[in-house]
Formats: C-alpha cells, sequence, structure tokens
C-alpha cells in the first residue's frame, strides 16, 4: 500500500506491528530526510543499544538526524521551523510523551504544549512523517505511571491525528489507511482558489472568487497581492481537496462524548434544573471539540457566499441590491457586519458564479460544479490554516432562496410552494406576484428534469448554482477539517441536503441556532434532524439570526465549563468509560518512581532513535 499525495501522515501502530519500516517506506524516494529521534538511550541497556543501532543501519546515510530526546519543546520547535523543501520522519510520539511527563519539566500545563505540537504540525511548511504507538489495545496500565503515560499518549494521538491529512494504522505488518489524503498542489501554482485581503485586515482572507470557467480566478487586493493562506505560496504548499464524489469517508464528531458531556451537566453546581435547551448546543460542541467540557467558539468565521441567480427564482430580487449587501458586509457596514464585530467574529465574503434560469436549462456546467466544490473546500481549508473554531454560513444573492427551494424540492419531493418563502421588497413590502413566479420556475425546472438522474452533482447543476454548490464544497472542507459549521438560510441548509449524498458525515457537524420559521429552513431541518436552539424570528438577512445567538451560544459553553461540581453529587464511583476511566479524556501527571527492570520502555518494543 502507498499513500499519494500527502503532506502530513500519522503512522499508528503496536509494538513490533512495522510502523517505523512503513513510515520510512514512505519516504525512501526522497533525497534527503530529517529523522527526528525522540527516545533517550540507557547506555547500561545494551539490548536496547543493539535495537538502536539497528535502527540506524537501516536508514539510508544521506539521511540527517536530529536528537530531541527529554526537550518537548524542541520537537515543537524542529517542526515549526522546517521549510517548505524539507521532509521530516519523526519516530516517534512515544518518546515524545515520555519526555513531556518527565518529571525534570513539572509542573507543566501539558495539555498546553501538546495544543501547541498539533498547532506546529498543522501550520508546518514540511513534509511531515510522523509515528506513534497505538493505545487502548490492551488492558488499562497498573500503575499511576503507566497510565498518565497511556491517556497523555492517547491525547497527543486525537490531536496530532485531526491535524494531519492522513492516517494510518499498521497492524501485523499490514497498512491499513483510515483517513485518506488531499492532493498537494505545489508551491506557485494557482490553487483551487485565492484569497483577496483588505487593507484592513492583512492576515485573514476576505474574498474567494470561483469562477465559471475555471476553478478560481484572483485580483491583487488593495494593500498586497492576493494569496492561497495566511503564508506566501513560496514556503507553504497549498492543499487542494480530494475527488468531491458520493461516498466519500469524512470524520463523525464523538459521540460518546456528546453523550458524557450532557451527563456531565447533571452534576454541576447550577440553582435550577439546568440547561434547557442549550443542553443540545453543549453536546455538539463536545463532540465536536471531542471533550465533554467544549470550550467557547472563540475564532469564528462568518462565510458570506454571494452568487446571483437569473430566470424567475429570482423574481423580486435585484441583482444590484445584493451587490451592494455583499460589498456592506466587505467594508464592515449593514446588518451582517455589525453583528459580526459586535461578536468578534470576521466576515469572509465568497464570490459564486451566476447560474442560469433553472426553467430552461442546468443552472451551471459540470466543469462550473467541480470548481465551485473545489472554491468552497478551499475556503474552509484556509479557515482551519487560520485557527478558526467555527464557521458561521450565510448566504446573499438574487435567487438565491428560490434555488434553495428548488434544491429542497428536488431532493425531498416537497411541493414548491409550500417551501418557497414570502418575498419581501423594501419597506417589508410583500410581492405575492414574484413569488408565484418563483413557483413557476422551480416547477418547470422539476418538470423539465423528471427523467433525469438526481445525484448530488446533477441537484448543484440543475438547480443549485453557484452559491450552493461552493457552500456545500465548504460544509464538506469544514468536516474534513473538523470545523463545526453554524447553518443560517436556505442556501446553507440547501447545501446540507445535497451533502449527505457526498458524505453523509457532514450533517453531524452542523448546528442550526435559528430557523426564522422559513418555510425552506424548516422543512430541510426536519429532513437533516437539526433543531432550532432559539426562535427570534429575526428577518435581518442571512447570518444575522445565528450571529445574534452567538454570544448566548458561548455563555452556555462558558458556564458549562467554568461551574464547579455540585458538593452533593458525588462522581467517586463513577463508571469507568470505554477508555479505562470516568469519562474525561484529560490526564494527571503523576510523578515517576523507582524505575522498573531494564527492557523496553513505555515508548515501543522497537527503538526510536
Amino acid at each position: 500500500m502507498s499513500v499519494d499525495g500527502w503532506k502530513s501522515v500519522l503512522v499508528l501502530g503496536g509494538i513490533r506491528s512495522g510502523k517505523s519500516g512503513y513510515a520510512e517506506s514512505l519516504v525512501a524516494d526522497t533525497p534527503a530526510v530529517r529523522y527526528v529521534a525522540t527516545g533517550a538511550v540507557d547506555p547500561a541497556d545494551p539490548e536496547w543499544l543493539a535495537r538502536v543501532e539497528a535502527h540506524r543501519d537501516r536508514r539510508p546515510s544521506r539521511w540527517s538526524t536530529d536528537e530531541v530526546a527529554g526537550h518537548p519543546a524542541r520537537l515543537i520547535e524542529v517542526i515549526g521551523a522546517a521549510r517548505a523543501d524539507e521532509t521530516l520522519l519523526v519516530d516517534d510520539l512515544g518518546g515524545w510523551v515520555t519526555g513531556l511527563l518527565d518529571p525534570a519539566h513539572q509542573p507543566a500545563d501539558d495539555r498546553a504544549t501538546i495544543d501547541e505540537l498539533a498547532a506546529a504540525v498543522r501550520t508546518s511548511a514540511a513534509r511531515l512523517v510522523l509515528v506513534s504507538p497505538e493505545v487502548g489495545l490492551a488492558l488499562v496500565p497498573a500503575t499511576p505511571v503507566g497510565r498518565a503515560f497511556a491517556d497523555a499518549l492517547g491525547v497527543t494521538n486525537q490531536a496530532v491525528a485531526g491535524v494531519c491529512d492522513t492516517v494510518v494504522l499498521v497492524v501485523a505488518g499490514q497498512p491499513v489507511r483510515i483517513r485518506s489524503a488531499a492532493r498537494v498542489v505545489p508551491a506557485g501554482t494557482v490553487p483551487a482558489a485565492t484569497v483577496e485581503r483588505p487593507a484592513d485586515t492583512p492576515a485573514e482572507p476576505a474574498t474567494v472568487v470561483a469562477g465559471p470557467a475555471e476553478p478560481a480566478t484572483a485580483a491583487p487586493g488593495p494593500a498586497e497581492p492576493a494569496t492561497a493562506a495566511a503564508e506566501p505560496a513560496a514556503t507553504r504548499a497549498t492543499l487542494a481537496p480530494p475527488p468531491i464524489t458520493p461516498g466519500m469517508t469524512l470524520p463523525m464528531p464523538a459521540e460518546r462524548v456528546r453523550t458524557a458531556a450532557v451527563e456531565r451537566l447533571d452534576t454541576l453546581d447550577q440553582p435550577g434544573a439546568g440547561f434547557g435547551g442549550l443542553a443540545r448546543v453543549i453536546g455538539f460542541a463536545a463532540a465536536t471539540q471531542d471533550t465533554p467540557t467544549p470550550r467557547p467558539w472563540q475564532s469564528v468565521r462568518v462565510v458570506l457566499v454571494h452568487g446571483d441567480h437569473d430566470g424567475g427564482v429570482a423574481a423580486g430580487d435585484s441583482p444590484q441590491e445584493s451587490a451592494r449587501r455583499a460589498d456592506q458586509a466587505r467594508s464592515g457596514d449593514g446588518a451582517l457586519a455589525r453583528l459580526a464585530a459586535a461578536a468578534g467574529a470576521d466576515v469572509t465574503v465568497v464570490d459564486a458564479p451566476v447560474a442560469g434560469p433553472i426553467e430552461a436549462g442546468p443552472a451551471l456546467t459540470a466543469d462550473e460544479v467541480e470548481a465551485a466544490l473545489t472554491a468552497g473546500w478551499t475556503v474552509a481549508r484556509q479557515a482551519a490554516d487560520a485557527g478558526v473554531s467555527a464557521i458561521l454560513l450565510a448566504a446573499c444573492g438574487a435567487g438565491a432562496a428560490g434555488a434553495a427551494a428548488a434544491v429542497l424540492a428536488a431532493t425531498t419531493g416537497a411541493e414548491p410552494a409550500a417551501v418557497l418563502g414570502r418575498v419581501v421588497g423594501p419597506g417589508a413590502r410583500i410581492d405575492d406576484a414574484a413569488w408565484m413566479s418563483r413557483c413557476a420556475a422551480v416547477r418547470d425546472a422539476l418538470h423539465r428534469t423528471r427523467r433525469g438522474t438526481r445525484g448530488a452533482h446533477d441537484v448543484l447543476a440543475e438547480y443549485g448554482g453557484g452559491d450552493i454548490a461552493l457552500a456545500t464544497g465548504l460544509l464538506l472542507g469544514a468536516t474534513a477539517h473538523r470545523i463545526p459549521v453554524l447553518l443560517d438560510g436556505p442556501v446553507g441548509v440547501a447545501a446540507a441536503l445535497v451533502s449527505r449524498d457526498l458524505a453523509g458525515q457532514a450533517r453531524h457537524w452542523c448546528l442550526l441556532p435559528d430557523h426564522g420559521r422559513h418555510p425552506t429552513i424548516r422543512h430541510a431541518a426536519d429532513v437533516l434532524g437539526l433543531t432550532p436552539v432559539v426562535d427570534l424570528r429575526l428577518d435581518l438577512g442571512e447570518g444575522t439570526g445565528a450571529l445574534a445567538a452567538l454570544p448566548l451560544l458561548r455563555n452556555a459553553l462558558t458556564l458549562a465549563g467554568d461551574l464547579s461540581g455540585h458538593p452533593g453529587v458525588g462522581d467517586d464511583d463513577a463508571d469507568l468509560d470505554e477508555d479505562g476511566d470516568s469519562g474525561d479524556d484529560t490526564f494527571e501527571v503523576t510523578p515517576f518512581v523507582e524505575p522498573e527492570p531494564a527492557g523496553p520502555g513505555p515508548t515501543d518494543g522497537v527503538p526510536t532513535r
């Protein structure tokens, strides 16, 4: 088995599983490799020294070696400082954890150090192969030292796996890929989407343009040239998505942790009956963060997809008005931008290609659909690179609501008249004639395609247009990078419906703060199994309802994390979960006791130098 198109690979395996040999095979043809050794050598142990020598002898002489044993911060520095033209092989993370728990480095915030390692892996410009022992394949260790090591290594493996684009488990010498790699676009090439930065936000992406005939177009920003991410293309490779096809395998939130987080709320020191409907938000955040004590979303990015539609679905809408709303968001004006500023969220405006009239023919060509999906994935990847903890998906565009209703009708069989919202013009004037025109256009489109197929790509091409296709790619990319998405508006729920046929996991990363009683959103939410958290009935444009609710959601997460346990509710006798602990994946460092007789250490049976 080989892994193609990878930039960062985590190779897991048990003792003598063959994981180190497999990791070395991945870089066997690389001219120069930096081998980063994490394990310490005991000069008094000849058998261990022989293992180390055998390990060294099988490595090519052209490889260089970095010794980082006993210095946890040194590995983070090496990975962070590596250049784009370098390849690093780290063997292994078990040795790094051993150094992390060494009394010489205590007291320390070990979870923070693990997070720093994961951040270094995620942002590294180099190609990385990281080897680590898998945990949880044997009994819970009998000693405090063993339990501390297993807990810390498990947390480390989860954190690093979450930021690597490929994860492989080696069992009895047989590699099993458990996460696929994204295709690597070499540095200097034009990525699937590029970013224009406004002068006042030099470090954050602001506009992504998905052109109708090619993956993306770019225009230089007012302050500096357009780039694909927060770092120059010359120093960082940009990952494009794998082929977006039905049956993609993407990660799922940790459902076991969701349950544990909600059950934990009953043990907190609270005067009343509990968090009510906000418990669902805490469970969602816990599952997506894989911890029973989730943190509030500190870095939230509002992605406003701007894409117009021609034809009857845009009756009552004005492309000039939608362009004005998008410009407002770019300049920090208007309801959306002001609410975002109040919530401490940044706004990214994404321009999608104009869709054709669906009553007369397809909204997009197949190539335009692929370009929009790729651009959406790229927006999610850029959010991950920037450390965004949650994405709020919104849209503005003439005919966007009508196109979303068409997608809903095509994918669920709903009656168009039942799911099309009222058309509201300037001055809150209800335009019934425009509503009837939209109904006619959607019904004509469904009649035109009645004998055709209705796969995800077909739905996007026939009815969805560039905005919904781009939003679909964003949802898939966010799922791949484990970023939760707050939906707000018809375009977002339409994209979630389409994403089911591409990767069923995507909807589990979506939260619906409010549906605003919009019929398209309400019907789609029922199909997707999404229950709104609040009922604000705001109608200030897509994204504003979720932004208005965001402080409330953050407060719930803050309170759930900060409240101490109730003195009358004990948890000393809590049942152990499947990890062998009480359900909380944090760990406690216990000072080392007298070493046991010589032999392979807790890192592995294979030496790491």
